[in-house]
């Protein structure tokens, strides 16, 4: 039998107690044992070490905001093990590199990329190296001042990639040994398309930017630290003119297909992928069953996609082709509140 565990980041500004974690019965086709993992305010988003030993999450702490560590044991069940805290906002985002020796933040409401060093013996966070504050603005109502909203760094550990929605910029850093960062390059992107998220494909020579408020990925071109951009495609019909912001994106580890969240269109957009040149082709929308997709992620076999509608506060599992990259519904009815993040412990 094939389970996998998984864990879900939540706002806790309503009925949600935390982080909560869940199992997925891939030959039962279903989601089993959602509980409370652990009890912290606003775990928005999550990051799961590389070995699988400890899970970092985003917090909110009365007045103050920041990073908090946690091991996993053998059940999958967590324990604290410290924080690092400001005051002010929380941030939005949460990464920690392949080798556990870094951790990077995105603060969107005080638009700050922040980064620490992590004891890799047992797993804590050290205070902040580097806390930078990017400045400037965009054309749309919601880029009055810079918003950070992802901070990774690139698979090949060049560079530091960050994206600040506020200025529509992806701008990238060096990371020093001590965690510090030295700001590299800044690429400009259209003006008022709101970047979010970033994923690469596999090969490394092509990433994928998903914006926020234009909904679109912009697929780029990158080398040895160096972004440049190749496509845009849009992620919505072109008839749809409610309000829709993208929220997630993710690509399947053979590179054939990226994925996409709408909140407001309520959708996932599937694309495939050219292999030789990067460029994405449209393939179709696939409704969320739910208001407000935050995230989703694929599982570890891939044979499957597990969504969160975050204002609708239900998980939704769909089984993906892998042939074909298109979902097909399996559940929808799975009440977990508030939730905004997915992801699963590595294979």
């Amino acid at each position: 039998m094939h389970k996998y565990k998984g864990y879900i980041g939540t706002y806790t500004k309503g009925e949600s107690k935390g982080i909560y974690c869940f199992t997925l019965n891939t030959d039962e086709k279903k989601i089993e044992d959602i509980k409370v993992a652990a009890e912290l305010g606003n775990p928005t988003y999550l990051a799961i070490s590389s070995d699988n030993r400890f899970l970092y999450s985003i917090v909110k702490d009365g007045e103050n905001g920041g990073v908090a560590a946690f091991s996993i044991n053998e059940t999958g069940e967590l324990s604290f093990i410290n924080q690092q805290l400001s005051p002010g906002a929380p941030p939005c985002y949460i990464s920690a590199d392949d080798k556990n020796q870094y951790l990077f933040s995105a603060n969107y409401h005080k638009g700050i990329v922040e980064s620490h060093l992590l004891n890799r013996n047992d797993g804590s966070i050290l205070p902040a190296a580097s806390t930078i504050k990017h400045q400037g603005r965009g054309p749309d109502p919601r880029q009055d001042k810079a918003r950070c909203h992802y901070s990774r760094f690139t698979p090949d550990g060049k560079v530091l990639a960050v994206i600040d929605l506020g200025i529509d910029a992806l701008i990238t850093y060096q990371v020093h040994d001590d965690a510090t960062l030295t700001k590299v390059k800044l690429l400009p992107l259209k003006a008022g398309s709101g970047p979010r998220h970033l994923e690469f494909h596999p090969n490394v020579r092509f990433a994928y930017l998903l914006t926020e408020l234009s909904s679109e990925v912009i697929v780029l071109d990158y080398e040895n630290g160096r972004f440049s951009e190749k496509q845009y495609i849009s992620t919505i019909p072109e008839d749809f003119k409610e309000n829709n912001q993208c929220s997630a994106i993710h690509i399947s580890s053979d590179g054939r297909f990226v994925y996409a969240g709408n909140r407001g269109h309520n959708s996932i957009a599937v694309f495939s992928v050219n292999q030789g040149t990067g460029e994405l082709s449209f393939i179709e929308n696939t409704s969320t069953e739910g208001d407000w997709p935050r995230d989703f992620a694929l599982d570890p076999s891939e044979k499957f996609i597990v969504a969160a509608n975050q204002e609708s506060g239900n998980l939704v599992l769909f089984a993906r082709d892998e042939d074909s990259g298109r979902l097909t519904l399996m559940e929808s009815d799975i009440a977990v509140p508030q939730p905004v993040c997915v992801k699963f412990l590595h294979d």
